[in-house]
């Protein structure tokens, strides 16, 4: 594995462990009223595109960000619906 997979590889860790803690406090809340409806559509099509990109390249960092990322969000837009 070289430098610039691991490089890669890290980066896609930070962004996508970065929304657990949304993921769990809107569970634990039962609360999504300050995430924005907007914002989330806007995101998760991103990284939609992004993960489609990714297959495109066979580029395995951000197919793996990218996929989780999507997982992840898709969740949080389930518990803003959810608990309206």
């Amino acid at each position: 594995m070289d430098l610039l997979m691991i490089i890669g590889l890290a980066a896609a860790t930070l962004t996508t462990t970065a929304f657990l803690p949304q993921m769990f406090k809107t569970w634990q809340t039962k609360s999504a009223k300050d995430i924005s409806f907007v914002m989330l559509i806007t995101f998760i099509t991103g990284v939609f595109l992004w993960l489609i990109y990714g297959i495109y390249l066979q580029a395995l960092p951000i197919i793996l960000a990218n996929g989780i990322t999507l997982f992840f969000n898709l969740i949080i837009l389930w518990l803003k619906i959810k608990y309206r």
